[in-house]
């Protein structure tokens, strides 16, 4: 992102990190760091690359009502991004529910950035957003996703055997969830169904 433009303002931030929206200007800092961190990344996930691949994935998650992606910035770097949480799949009515999905960049990971950040995307996926619950679903050798969610308060739910494809291949995962009445978690406590069905 060029010096002279303004980032956006964050949704909500802490001491380290701030979240905000993706934004189609975020493609080439977002790619690099992409293409920075695939030794991180590889076998677990594979954000895009490349312009191309970026906007893709932006037009189908900016704007979408059954998503909420969001950025962890990194504010002592200038707000550099550290990685991604993307809320997905949101559904309304009785369900009030989303699925994670995230990843650290190189440069961010084992720092407690993604951590700081997930803090905030839970308190803004149970306050503003209304929702009542959040899955992740992790393959289970990715120690670092699963010790991510377990700092965090989720608990595990189960084993689902050849559930997601990635890598050219059926991927067993854990699916691991939180709800908004999950005490352990610093962020506002209650039901969440302040949002419309």
């Amino acid at each position: 992102m060029s010096a002279t433009r303004p980032r956006p303002r964050y949704l909500a931030e802490g001491p380290r990190v701030g979240i905000r929206h993706f934004t189609y200007d975020d493609g080439e800092e977002f790619t690099a760091r992409a293409r920075e961190s695939r030794d991180l990344h590889r076998p677990w996930l594979f954000p895009p690359d490349t312009a191309e691949a970026y906007a893709a994935y932006a037009r189908v998650r900016i704007g979408s009502p059954d998503c909420e992606p969001l950025l962890v910035c990194e504010k002592e770097a200038g707000g550099a991004i550290a990685g991604y949480i993307n809320i997905n799949n949101i559904v309304r009515g009785g369900f009030l529910s989303g699925t994670l999905g995230y990843g650290a960049f190189a440069h961010a990971a084992g720092r407690g950035l993604m951590g700081a950040g997930l803090t905030l995307v839970l308190r803004r996926a149970f306050g503003p957003l209304g929702l009542h619950r959040l899955e992740a679903n992790i393959q289970p050798r990715n120690e670092a996703s699963l010790a991510l969610v377990r700092r965090a308060g989720f608990r595990l739910e189960g084993f689902s055997p050849a559930f997601i494809f990635v890598d050219g291949a059926w991927r067993d995962h854990e699916r691991w969830a939180i709800t908004a009445d999950t005490p352990t978690v610093d962020r506002p406590r209650g039901r969440g169904g302040r949002s419309p069905a």
